[in-house]
Formats: structure tokens, sequence, C-alpha cells
């Protein structure tokens, strides 16, 4: 089991929006099971278009990958920022596992 640290800066976070980022994060467990943690940022940006941001940091054995992304609403910059750290991650393993 992964652990998973969440933080929201400058708002509360209801329950419901952490348990939705959390879903989302152990999702990625399906694409490589080797994840140590997942640093869950969220705050409000200055953008009228997109004031949400989302920013996850995954403790991966021997780096860190990050990947953040904006939207109009928290669990679209969420969902967003999980498909990029799902491609990151992919690559990750697919790099990882070829040198052998």
């Amino acid at each position: 089991m992964m652990n998973i640290n969440f933080t929201a800066r400058k708002f509360d976070a209801s329950q419901d929006l952490q348990d939705f980022a959390s879903g989302e994060i152990n999702k990625l467990t399906r694409y490589y099971d080797g994840i140590l943690s997942c640093d869950i940022v969220l705050e409000p940006t200055p953008d009228n278009d997109e004031p949400s941001r989302a920013e996850l940091t995954v403790k991966v054995k021997q780096d860190l990958l990050k990947a953040t992304e904006s939207g109009p609403a928290y669990e679209q910059a969420i969902r967003s920022a999980a498909d990029n750290m799902r491609r990151q991650l992919l690559k990750y393993k697919d790099k990882k596992f070829s040198k052998n």
C-alpha cells in the first residue's frame, strides 16, 4: 500500500474531493506497482478559465515523477494530472525493464 499525502493550499478540501483524489492515484498502481508514495497538492490559481491546479509527485524507486495540470474544477485537474502521470509511469516502466 502506497503512502498518499494530501495538501489543499488556501482552501479546505472536502472529504469527497480527498477520496476522489486518492481513488485516482490508487488506479495508477495498475500501470506500475512500484509506487512508494504520492503527494497531491491542490491549489487555486488566478486563471479565470482554469482556476484549479493539481500537482502530483510520485516517488518510485530511485526516481521522482511530477505532473501538474489545471482545470475548471479540482476533479478535472486531478484526472488530467493522473492521466499525465499514467503516461510517465508507463514510459518509466518501459525504460526500466527494457534495459535488462
